[in-house]
Formats: structure tokens, C-alpha cells, sequence
């Protein structure tokens, strides 16, 4: 028997006015996913455990069946693994946008989605300049801080505080003085770049600063195949994705043109997703797109990457004999540009017949499953 998740980051979301009262997942043209929905079971998963923020990295580890009150560490050990950065016990590693601040306000959590080349650029330039912290490129504007011997630090996501000044929100705790500085004096290496002055040039936003954010150790996951009895695989843009993979023994499956923004290639994911089944028994197949319009707060190309998942998902299910799941990992509401720990509508075609119409956020609060929690979903896809 084979196995499929396909996960819309940031799907679900909140009925918004702009589209009749209706969600975006609702709206948005998604036969496929409605035949796994129609033909299948449907319920409602709890993926943010009480006391955790709602972000990628608890929800994903939730989904995977990896409880985060005993295994989450942070979001930047889990990237770490993923970019081949050595972690000894005894270090911190942060997560480290590439952000554009003015006049002390969070313009943009991304530098204007920053291309991964330019990217490398700066954060090379800042590793030179910084002491005391070591940076690594990744991504995009999902970069690496590792403080060697650290002892961690309260931090804020980026991502939630675009719009707000961020005085209210820099670091706290035992790293915070390193990390302020650090902040600070990257203003300084950036402000003075000439690849930031070519992109205000051209019209696009500058990496005025760097933000560190969600560090911890690197943590110990049970091996996927020891846990379920069978062998699974991650297909993802992202480093957080394929490092939890990485952790957990899984393959990672790597796909040319994957981008982990609005332009990732949906079909090479699908055809990817397809062929790794052939040898194996389970495949996750991760979209960010919907995630990053809801950041933007773009209704439209939320839709659009929700419509963009289900054309592949049309692939799939011709394709695969087995159990096929569609969720998304948490909220990204357009409203709030930003994650929410509501519990996220889920369907599965191979667990049986429930009389679920479609699927969306309010059909799937009326399936049989009911609400579960996240740590309990891959044992009953599973099983």
C-alpha cells in the first residue's frame, strides 16, 4: 500500500468579503481535491499544541507524527541539518531573514523575496564583518546564525510583525546583547553594499538588516522507518521541511525548479512525488506557495497557488493506487498575514466514505474524523 501527503502551506484561512464571504480554499476552482473530499473522509486536525507559536516548523513536526512538546528544539537547528551545517551540542542556531526595515518599522520579512544569488552575497559580506556568530546562505531570505557555546534567546518571527515597529519585539534572554548587536551592525554592512544600491535602482526593495530568530539545538528524531514500519520521503524547497526530514531518517527528494515561493514548479513536485513512490511506501509532497501569499495578504495569488496544487493533485490521483491526503500545516489568514493555530481541515481518499461534499475549511469541520490532534494523523494514514 502507498501512501501520499500533499500539504498546502498556509491554505486554510478565514471567509473573506472580497470573495463573497467565502475563504480562499473555497473560492478558489479545486475539483480534485473536492473528489478526495467527496470519494473519501474528512475532519478537522489540531497541528499547534497549547503554548506553541502556530509556525511551520510545530505544525510539519505535528503532521509527521513528531509530538513538538518533546522533540521541538527551535527552527533553526532543523535548517541547519538541512544545509549540512555541523552543530556541536553546545551550539545555537537561529533562523536569519534578510529583511527590510525603515524608519524602525518591518516593511518586508523578506527583502523582497531576495534572490538566493544575491542573497549569498550579503550574508557572505555580513559573515565577514560580524564577530562572534557564524552565517551561512540559504535560500532566498531564509539564512543561518550559529552562536557557538550559545544559550538561546527570546525572539519573534519576522513575519508577524510586518506593518509594527520593531522596537517592541528585538531579542531577550542570555544571546540577546549579541544578537542585538549583530542587528545593529548589519545595518551598517548593508546600508553601504552596492548590490542593495543596484536593487533600490531597479526598483526593488533593499536587505536593510538581519533578523535572527527561533534558535534551539539540534534535536533527536525517532527514525521514520523504526516508527511507522515503512519507508517515507520529502519532497520540499524548503530547509525546515527537509530537515525535519533529515532528522527523521527520510529521504530527501530533491526537484529541479522547486523554488519554495509563488513560482515553484507544481508539476516536477507531482511527477517527483509519483516516481519516488515507485520504490517507496510514503511520500510528503510540500507546497509553500499558499503560505507566502498569505504573507503577502494577496487574495489572488492565494487562490492561484490553491488552484496550481489541485491541477497537480488531478496528476495524482491517476496516477497513484493508495491513500492520498490534502491539508495545509496551519492558517496563514490574508487578514492577518500571518500563522493562527485554528485547527486545519484535512481529507483522505483510502479511509473510507463520509458525506463530505467538498473540501474547505468549513466542509471538513463536518466530516467524520471529527477534530484529531496532529501527532495522531500519519499512525491513521498509516495504519
Amino acid at each position: 500500500m502507498k501512501a501520499i501527503v500533499i500539504l498546502g502551506d498556509g491554505m486554510a484561512d478565514e471567509p473573506l468579503p472580497e470573495l463573497g464571504g467565502k475563504t480562499p480554499l473555497a473560492y478558489a476552482d479545486t475539483p480534485n481535491m473536492d473528489t478526495i473530499a467527496r470519494a473519501g473522509r474528512c475532519g478537522l486536525l489540531r497541528t499547534v499544541p497549547a503554548g506553541f507559536e502556530p509556525g511551520s516548523d510545530i505544525a510539519n513536526l505535528s503532521v509527521l507524527g513528531y509530538d513538538p512538546r518533546e522533540y521541538y528544539t527551535g527552527r533553526g537547528p532543523l535548517e541547519a541539518v538541512n544545509m549540512g551545517v555541523d552543530l556541536n551540542p553546545e551550539d545555537i542556531a537561529y533562523r536569519c531573514n534578510l529583511v527590510t526595515v525603515r524608519d524602525g518599522v518591518m516593511e518586508d520579512f523578506s527583502a523582497g523575496h531576495i534572490s538566493s544569488e544575491e542573497g549569498e552575497e550579503l550574508i557572505s559580506a555580513l559573515d565577514a564583518r560580524l564577530d562572534g556568530v557564524t552565517l551561512f546562505s540559504g535560500i532566498s531570505y531564509r539564512n543561518l546564525l550559529v552562536v557557538r557555546g550559545g544559550e538561546g534567546a527570546v525572539t519573534t518571527p519576522p513575519h508577524d510583525i510586518v506593518g509594527q515597529e520593531i522596537a517592541g519585539f528585538l531579542p531577550e534572554g542570555i544571546d540577546a546583547g549579541l544578537l542585538r548587536r549583530c542587528m545593529e551592525e548589519s545595518r551598517e554592512v548593508l546600508d553601504a553594499h552596492p548590490l542593495n544600491t543596484r536593487r533600490i535602482a531597479e526598483g526593488g526593495l533593499p536587505a536593510t538588516m538581519i533578523w535572527p530568530w527561533s534558535g534551539g539545538r539540534k534535536p533527536a528524531l525517532p527514525d521514520f522507518a523504526e516508527k511507522y514500519g515503512c519507508s517515507g520521503g520529502m519532497i520540499s524547497a524548503v530547509d525546515l521541511l527537509n530537515g525535519i526530514a533529515r532528522c527523521a531518517g527520510m529521504q530527501v527528494i530533491d526537484v529541479p525548479g522547486a523554488t519554495g515561493f509563488l513560482d515553484t514548479d507544481y508539476e516536477a513536485k507531482a511527477r517527483y512525488a509519483i516516481e519516488a513512490l515507485e520504490t517507496l511506501e510514503f511520500v510528503y509532497m510540500h507546497v509553500e506557495a499558499p503560505d507566502e501569499a498569505g504573507h503577502m495578504g494577496s487574495i489572488e495569488e492565494k487562490v492561484r497557488a490553491i488552484e496550481r496544487l489541485d491541477a497537480v493533485t488531478g496528476m495524482i490521483l491517476e496516477e497513484v493506487e493508495g491513500t492520498i491526503a490534502v491539508l495545509p500545516d496551519h492558517y496563514t489568514p490574508i487578514r492577518l498575514r500571518t500563522h493562527t493555530a485554528d485547527p486545519v481541515p484535512f481529507a483522505v481518499l483510502g479511509k473510507g466514505i463520509d458525506s463530505t461534499g467538498s473540501y474547505s475549511e468549513k466542509e471538513a469541520a463536518k466530516g467524520s474524523f471529527g477534530t484529531m490532534e496532529g501527532t495522531e494523523f500519519l499512525s491513521m494514514l498509516l495504519s
